[in-house]
């Protein structure tokens, strides 16, 4: 069953539950700041593994000290759906074990 695009309001019910997650567009989008340019590596590193485990892509970039996520699903037309905050929430709960903020 294909993933269905969430209303603007599920959209925002969802994001008061991510801090520092934002709607940029029709993506949702989050920066990270690490203590090092490894740490950032390594915290990428997490993200990918994750990503491989939900079969959901993120389009990463990877800063000095810094990590960045922006999210769609493709096959919802570009539109936020469920599998965006499921991605969202795994990154979220593994950035304290990299020391980002």
């Amino acid at each position: 069953m294909p993933a269905e695009p969430l209303s603007q309001k599920e959209i925002e019910d969802r994001l008061a539950e991510l801090p520092g997650w934002s709607l940029d567009g029709d993506r949702l989008t989050r920066s990270y700041r690490l203590g090092s340019h490894f740490a950032a590596t390594a915290m990428v590193v997490h993200i990918a593994q994750v990503q491989e485990e939900l079969d959901h892509h993120s389009d990463l970039t990877l800063g000095y000290n810094s990590v960045s996520l922006s999210v769609n699903t493709h096959s919802a037309g570009g539109a936020v759906t469920e599998l965006d905050f499921r991605l969202a929430q795994r990154v979220q709960d593994l950035a304290p074990v990299h020391g980002a903020s």
